[in-house]
């Protein structure tokens, strides 16, 4: 019987192989470019491991992109064959279980297959961290909070993998308001797992939300250990520090953040193009001409009209779009979500809500239809959280919002949206909502006047 870093039982045969094993699950945690490298050498060496095809089949769903869709089923029938001629333990046949759930259009299912096998045993960090990606993917930050709580205290300080753990308890903190205690634990979790992006980057998004962009600066280039290492997560984090530096006024180091390190390597990845769009979003509603850069990711987001695996993807592909002016790929996204829309499964529900009235208003405010904008965009607002992503990464619609309804003269509703945008960040005014009282402040003296 072996064991893995996690602390759970495996059917791997060779130590050798759960050497690679256990250095995919670290690469994993650390969002590690050697992920891939490290699964792949444990297949090639067991291929009748279920749970490595069944990682395999996980991981490419999460990349949301309807070519990796045929990859993770190819995945999951090589598993299924594989746990009927090897012995299996109940974790990796619950891995499975998982890939089917979401294979069949149902996110939610894997998430229960990961909790299961977290209740069999608590100290497994590996399927901890699935059933949190996976849940953010779909908006769950309660579900993310609790899932992490509940297995807390199986993390003792002599569990290899504590510091990522706690990496993910300070995002799950931070997206439940709780900002004191997401940098302590962050912190934490950076002190015993220096390579800890992602708890590195909860830190970050903390200072994000309570305006404290000269803190989050220094976090990120003090601890580039953290996150030099990383996959195309490490222009996520780039974008986190050009974030920071948009709030300190700092705009045009925000624009070259851009160039030099967020879009250095032009990559079509969603969560690469969500990066960029945003920024180039509220550097455009800051007053920067960003001159053509719109037509680099409208090219790429042209390819990807019918993806249609994530809302969160699209919603910024239309970004791009909208702001290039491509009308053709524009109405061809809306009519997919039109039909969409009516189709059954959960990735469906957020097509039809807040997926349609975000993408009307997201296409609105590019054609100056500011009213129409405000309101669709208000209409969206309550169930934006589905989509998915982080506070930070969804306050580019809350900008849009804001904006539009700026422009229209809704003046009151505008106000709600402010305050209400405030009271999340637990009453801590960033630029950018320092800026929209003044405006709406102005705004109401004009027709006074």
């Amino acid at each position: 019987m072996k064991f893995d870093v996690c602390q759970s039982e495996v059917s791997l045969e060779s130590s050798d192989t759960v050497d690679d094993w256990n250095a995919m699950i670290l690469a994993f945690l650390s969002h590690g470019q050697q992920t891939p490298i490290h699964l792949g050498a444990v297949l090639d060496a067991a291929p009748g491991f279920a749970m490595g095809h069944a990682a395999k089949g996980l991981f490419s769903l999460m990349m949301g992109r309807s070519e990796l869709i045929s990859v993770a089923r190819d995945a999951h029938q090589t598993a299924v064959t594989a746990l009927s001629n090897n012995p299996a333990t109940k974790r990796e046949r619950l891995w499975v279980e998982a890939l089917s759930g979401w294979l069949a259009g149902e996110p939610s299912r894997a998430i229960q297959a990961m909790e299961r096998a977290l209740q069999a045993n608590p100290a497994d960090t590996l399927s901890a961290k699935v059933s949190h990606a996976i849940r953010f993917i779909l908006g769950d930050g309660q579900g993310m909070r609790r899932s992490i709580e509940r297995i807390l205290p199986a993390h003792d300080e002599a569990h290899k993998c504590r510091g990522y753990l706690l990496g993910c308890y300070a995002f799950t903190l931070e997206e439940t308001g709780d900002y004191a205690a997401a940098e302590r634990t962050g912190l934490a979790g950076l002190a015993s797992a220096p390579d800890d992006a992602w708890g590195l980057h909860a830190v970050a998004h903390v200072y994000d939300m309570t305006a404290r962009p000269d803190d989050g600066i220094r976090l990120i280039d003090s601890n580039v250990s953290a996150w030099d290492h990383c996959n195309n997560f490490r222009y996520h984090v780039w974008w986190h520090k050009a974030l920071l530096h948009l709030d300190r006024g700092d705009l045009d180091l925000a624009l070259a953040l851009y160039d030099q390190e967020i879009r250095k390597d032009k990559t079509d990845d969603y969560r690469d193009i969500s990066n960029a769009t945003s920024l180039l979003v509220r550097l455009e509603l800051e007053g920067i001409d960003v001159s053509d850069r719109w037509n680099e990711l409208a090219d790429l987001a042209e390819s990807r009209v019918d993806d249609g695996c994530l809302v969160f993807a699209d919603l910024h592909y239309m970004l791009a779009l909208s702001a290039a002016g491509r009308s053709e790929p524009q109405a061809v996204m809306q009519h997919r979500y039109a039909i969409g829309a009516r189709h059954p499964g959960e990735m469906a529900e957020r097509v039809a809500d807040p997926g349609q009235a975000a993408l009307v208003g997201l296409n609105a405010f590019s054609e100056g239809r500011y009213d129409t904008a405000f309101r669709s965009l208000v209409a969206a607002r309550p169930a934006m959280q589905t989509i998915g992503g982080s506070h930070a990464q969804r306050d580019v619609f809350e900008r849009m919002t804001i904006d539009a309804g700026l422009r229209a003269g809704h003046t009151d509703q505008v106000e709600i949206v402010l305050e209400d945008r405030l009271a999340r960040r637990g009453g801590h005014a960033d630029r950018f909502a320092t800026t929209r009282f003044e405006s709406l402040a102005q705004a109401r003296r004009i027709p006074a006047q």
